[in-house]
């Protein structure tokens, strides 16, 4: 090392002995301790002259380019090492598991949106992909249809899906979560059903709404406020309808939910168009007090209101 250093001109030797080695001295010593720190610093021997020699030299264009590539490496390393835990993750059996589960994984990456459905679609089929990798790629999927194929390879791989999943409900990305706790409504198990009850009471409302669609197909009631509160609010809300209808078919929920409903009207503050929705959502509602509403809607001031709750009385009474 010391004499490569010596090729190179950056250190160099204060004599010889009298049997012919070099001798160094203490200032010799330290330049080549400064030579040594500058290289764990990723310098090379070149940057290292320039910085020991050149009396203008400037250190902080060099470290902020070796803090870019530092950056760099980390980046490539970290994604080695992820690729390198997924593939252990799904347990191969031989090189040729490896190979197939390396192929899956660079299709769920590709930029060919049929590639990653495919990718999505054979992950069950073939060598499984492992769940944290279909996790991620669900929850940054912009395509409809790939996205809906991830879903529902997740969907296949039950509640070894819902950690990762929860970790998306976290995110500081709005879309993030939506994609998350869409993914998590698609399985089917008593862990996923628990993870939307949390979720029904978290802050955000967009995905608190996606959980109360979710549930009320369920029929989980703890869903009731929310979906009465998207027909009010126009939001989602013929799907929130379906979900009260659903949930309806209960007799010990029926009167509930209609009870739900009757309150919204009684707030001064609705309007013509969210007391027309109302109306039409009792319509699937059974029960004297979804009946007893709409008879009362039948006489609203607002026309459209009126003939909707007459429209729908009229099925009723026919049923």
């Amino acid at each position: 090392m010391l004499r490569h250093y010596e090729s190179l001109g950056l250190v160099r030797p204060t004599g010889r002995t009298g049997a012919g080695y070099r001798e160094y001295s203490s200032e010799d010593i330290r330049r080549i301790f400064h030579i040594e720190s500058l290289r764990s610093l990723g310098l090379s021997l070149r940057d290292v002259g320039r910085a020991l020699d050149d009396p203008g030299f400037a250190p902080a264009e060099l470290v902020d380019g070796l803090v870019r590539r530092t950056r760099e490496r980390i980046a490539r390393e970290t994604e080695l090492l992820t690729r390198l835990r997924r593939i252990d993750a799904a347990e191969p059996a031989g090189w040729e598991d490896v190979l197939q589960i390396v192929a899956l994984l660079q299709a769920l990456g590709s930029e060919s949106a049929g590639k990653r459905q495919r990718a999505a679609l054979s992950s069950v089929e073939e060598v499984p992909v492992p769940v944290e990798a279909l996790v991620e790629a669900a929850l940054s999927e912009t395509d409809t249809n790939v996205a809906g194929a991830l879903r529902w390879a997740l969907a296949q791989s039950g509640d070894s899906a819902l950690a990762p999943l929860a970790e998306g409900l976290g995110s500081p990305v709005a879309e993030v979560r939506r994609r998350a706790v869409q993914s998590i409504a698609e399985i089917r198990s008593d862990g996923a059903t628990a993870l939307l009850r949390d979720v029904l009471t978290g802050p955000d409302l967009v995905i608190r709404r996606y959980a109360a669609l979710a549930l009320g197909a369920r029929g989980v009631e703890d869903a009731v406020p929310t979906l009465v509160d998207m027909i009010v609010e126009e939001a989602n809300d013929v799907d929130a309808a379906d979900a009260l209808s659903t949930l309806a078919s209960r007799p010990a929920l029926a009167d509930q939910i209609a009870t739900g409903l009757v309150d919204r009207l009684a707030h001064g503050t609705v309007d013509p168009s969210a007391r027309r929705r109302l109306a039409q959502a009792l319509a699937d509602i059974p029960g004297t007090t979804a009946s007893r509403a709409l008879a009362d809607l039948s006489q609203d001031e607002d026309r459209a209101v009126a003939l909707t709750a007459t429209y729908i009385l009229g099925l009723r009474n026919t049923d």
